[in-house]
């Protein structure tokens, strides 16, 4: 997959953010097995996630939503895919819903750490990925993730991104986000 170079011009703007959505319609969730799990694919069933455990919670939801647009913005930055896409939402829809994007990454780290369970929980792509992310968190970091702003956001992304991997569900297409997006964009 090649970079985006077809944003609109400028600071990052609800088009822009949509144009890289159109875009996620047609690519694969990197990393993963799963036929057919689209980029899109993958963060509407994220978001629908977050809409049944957080009903009220409109900013995680669009967080779920757009958690790993920074795929298609570098391409094969396991690492820094979070924080790439925060970059992109922040202008947007605010630091909350960029930190917890750019906190989903680490709270893999943070979970995989913490939760025995957690990680056989993981899909393979997610195991396969978590190495280049950083592996488990050493205690220092296990401490700092724990007192970063958006670390309960970013726990619940986390759990609901690991949730949505399935290429048969059916969620809310992307229209139905639309007055959501608009209303929390600025």
């Amino acid at each position: 997959m090649e970079p985006m170079t077809d944003t609109p011009p400028g600071p990052p703007t609800l088009r822009s953010v949509l144009a890289v959505l159109d875009r996620a319609a047609t690519f694969e969730e990197p990393n993963e097995e799963i036929v057919g799990l689209t980029v899109l694919h993958h963060g509407l069933q994220c978001a629908w996630h977050l809409r049944r455990s957080d009903p009220d919670d409109l900013e995680l939801q669009v967080a779920g939503l757009l958690h790993d647009v920074g795929h298609l913005l570098v391409p094969g930055d396991e690492a820094g895919h979070g924080h790439v896409g925060a970059e992109l939402v922040r202008p947007v829809f605010g630091d909350r819903v960029a930190g917890a994007i750019e906190g989903h990454v680490p709270a893999k780290r943070y979970l995989v750490t913490v939760d025995d369970d957690y990680r056989r929980l993981l899909s393979e792509g997610s195991v396969r990925t978590l190495a280049a992310q950083g592996g488990t968190m050493a205690p220092g970091e296990v401490d700092r993730f724990r007192r970063s702003e958006h670390f309960d956001a970013a726990l619940r992304l986390r759990r609901a991104d690991e949730a949505a991997k399935d290429p048969r569900a059916t969620p809310a297409p992307l229209a139905d986000w639309m007055p959501v997006l608009e209303a929390l964009s600025r």
